[in-house]
């Protein structure tokens, strides 16, 4: 099982907490589509022989919606040709509310597309006004029921909590649209603050209240009470689902299974433990790939690194840290090691072990980052 990931950079607007690589620039858009099929060529040996088939294709960014229909079709026929892809391969679309519209839902379905993962972020007009989203709440609300009504029910929301003006109120109705709407997969974030983004700035001088860390404790539990009543699974700490609606592509980097990044910014995993990430310049990228060159930076984890990288991501899903898996690949010792270190957290009833599995309570969900950080060498 392998998944790909196609990085697009581009955005119409600047949203003022986003950190993530893009442009509001589409003068080399064009390039960009050319060069994104040049690296899938150049990258055709990435996967070794025992990965499997592509098993999921996940259109990230940026704001991918914003390329025509015709072109993600044609990357996706790019990526079937040069890639054994399995028939019933995940193939995500990352759009926005604002893209959304019946004849571009009838082109990606043709194109391929079978998900989509909606940036809502939020249903309350005043939410997406400080965020400097694109879209409006009513806009928010017609692109799902529009998505549904085409056909597409495998949806995925986004929504942020625990923002300067959101209360709980506001998160319980924000919650209750996406229950009304049917949705069975909803990817939830607390907000944080980036250096050097608008939001950094805003709250900096003032402009913005500081964020509430007491208010995105309350609302993160408002969500897990939710989940519990929706009948949703809360695999993994931003994500929760329907059973059997979790997103495969997703999964696949929690679990430590191979995938390859395309494009600026991209990252990329061999399921073993190299990684790399291509350079975070749209310009510098189309370049070096023109020219048939290597843009990426690789990394070749150290063991304490691989044991590090285990306890992070195996923590934040459900089913937690497999500890017999642990001292397979790492040795007894430092199994015995991380259970030690996790004896305060035990005690504390932030962790819990059930069947070989170290778990995270729901109070220690709301640590977890922390919890993973004591548990690291």
């Amino acid at each position: 099982m392998a998944g790909i990931y196609i990085h697009i950079p581009y955005c119409r607007k600047a949203c003022h907490y986003c950190n993530f690589h893009f442009s509001t620039t589409r003068y080399n858009i064009r390039q960009m589509q050319d060069s994104l099929i040049q690296e899938a060529a150049l990258q055709k040996d990435f996967f070794k022989s025992d990965a499997g088939p592509v098993s999921t294709i996940y259109f990230g960014g940026g704001t991918p919606s914003i390329l025509p229909a015709a072109w993600i079709a044609e990357l996706i026929e790019c990526i079937r040709q040069i890639y054994p892809v399995g028939a019933t391969a995940e193939i995500t679309l990352e759009a926005n509310p604002d893209d959304i519209h019946p004849e571009t839902l009838q082109n990606w379905q043709q194109a391929g597309i079978n998900r989509l993962s909606i940036g809502v972020q939020s249903f309350i007009d005043k939410d997406l006004e400080w965020m400097n989203r694109a879209h409006n709440a009513q806009q928010a609300y017609q692109a799902v029921a529009a998505a549904k009504h085409a056909g597409i029910h495998d949806i995925s929301l986004d929504l942020i909590y625990g923002t300067p003006y959101l209360s709980d109120q506001g998160w319980q109705e924000n919650l209750q649209k996406a229950a009304d709407l049917g949705v069975r997969h909803l990817s939830a974030y607390a907000l944080t603050v980036e250096p050097r983004t608008a939001l950094f700035k805003m709250i900096e001088k003032g402009k913005l209240p500081p964020l509430n860390g007491l208010k995105q404790s309350r609302q993160f539990d408002q969500l897990m009470r939710w989940a519990d009543l929706q009948g949703f699974e809360h695999y993994e700490i931003s994500n929760l689902a329907a059973p059997g609606c979790r997103s495969r592509h997703n999964s696949s980097y929690w679990q430590g299974l191979p995938y390859l990044g395309l494009g600026p910014a991209a990252h990329s995993f061999d399921g073993l433990m190299t990684r790399k990430w291509n350079v975070d310049n749209n310009q510098v990228y189309i370049q070096g790939i023109t020219k048939g060159k290597d843009v990426s930076t690789t990394e070749v984890l150290s063991l304490d690194n691989q044991i590090n990288e285990m306890i992070m991501i195996r923590l934040r899903l459900m089913e937690g840290l497999d500890l017999g898996a642990f001292r397979k690949q790492f040795g007894d010792l430092a199994g015995a090691a991380l259970v030690q270190k996790a004896q305060k957290a035990l005690n504390e009833g932030q962790l819990t072990i059930e069947n070989e599995q170290l778990m995270l309570t729901r109070k220690g969900k709301h640590f977890a980052d922390s919890i993973a950080v004591d548990l690291f060498v």
